[in-house]
């Protein structure tokens, strides 16, 4: 137990967010340096950075819970379509809080991280803006994104690394409770990913709803499905010891997923589109219950244990 703690903390946690807090530093500077001039160089960071951000999407415990970090990087989904309203209300009044990076951390965390910038870059409602409040919105945007991704960083590796692994403290009593954290978000993960970034877009057969899809503005929407399995299939790798039919299982969901071809889900209107779409879904699902199956068992976790709810 002891030692799959270590490698995942290792192998899985930390290069994961050494690479968030990489690119999300370049995703800074360039939106400070290039915007509006260059938006191509801008758009290319904050992929960079947003894809990194997907490979640690599924860690929701930890230094990135504290001070709502995750929220504040990623605040989907926005049921209520608060990210456009407090976006339009910052520009629409030239609020103080789009020139300074302190102000800016303190207003509704629908208009901070990746999902709210994706609209500034993306969406025709925001491309047509004055470049220069949308430019400095923007820089305090991605300075945001930067120091919260710094913060979650150091937070491992000033401490949090050593208490999981160690598993001698108030948070983590014993080996076993570290490695539960990780099966947790290993299963919430794939679920999260099954459930609400396919089954939103999906809707229903006579309604579907593509336009729930999350970052379909920047054509990524396929992409994090992709991004979230491959992060998923190294923490079950780690977990399982290579199990060779849960990674099976990944396989076969990746494969489906690559081949899927459609970026921002909106062929789930149609009827061989959602088929696809569908089967995708279904794959994701049979390698949760693989996960259930084959991995709880050998981590002494009981077939009745819903990650989502922590019984």
């Amino acid at each position: 137990m002891p030692k799959l703690v270590f490698n995942g903390v290792h192998e899985h946690i930390l290069p994961g967010y050494e690479r968030l807090a990489t690119r999300s530093a370049a995703l800074s500077k360039v939106v400070e340096a290039r915007c509006p001039d260059d938006l191509g160089a801008v758009k290319a960071a904050y992929n960079d950075a947003f894809d990194a951000w997907m490979g640690g999407s599924h860690l929701r415990f930890g230094p990135s819970e504290e001070d709502n970090r995750a929220f504040a990087l990623a605040f989907w989904p926005d049921t209520r379509g608060f990210t456009p309203k407090t976006l339009a209300s910052l520009l629409s009044e030239n609020d103080p809080a789009i020139h300074d990076v302190e102000k800016f951390q303190s207003v509704s965390i629908a208009a901070r991280g990746f999902y709210p910038m994706e609209f500034l870059l993306y969406d025709p409602q925001f491309v047509d803006q004055p470049a220069s409040l949308r430019c400095d919105l923007m820089t305090v945007m991605a300075k945001d994104i930067a120091d919260n991704s710094a913060a979650i960083l150091n937070g491992w590796q000033k401490g949090y690394a050593q208490m999981m692994i160690k598993a001698d403290n108030d948070i983590y009593r014993a080996p076993d409770e570290a490695v539960r954290q990780l099966y947790t978000a290993l299963t919430t993960g794939l679920k999260f990913t099954a459930q609400t970034r396919l089954g939103r877009p999906m809707g229903s057969f006579d309604r579907p709803r593509p336009n729930r899809a999350e970052a379909r503005r920047s054509g990524r929407s396929q992409r994090h499905v992709l991004l979230s399995l491959q992060a998923n299939r190294q923490l079950a790798s780690i977990l399982s010891e290579n199990d060779a039919d849960i990674d099976r299982g990944f396989a076969r969901a990746i494969r489906l997923a690559e081949e899927l071809d459609d970026p921002a889900f909106a062929g789930v209107g149609s009827v061989q589109g959602r088929i696809r779409v569908e089967a995708l879904q279904g794959a994701i699902l049979l390698t949760d219950d693989l996960v259930a199956e084959y991995l709880g068992p050998k981590l002494g976790i009981s077939a009745g244990f819903n990650a989502l709810d922590g019984d």
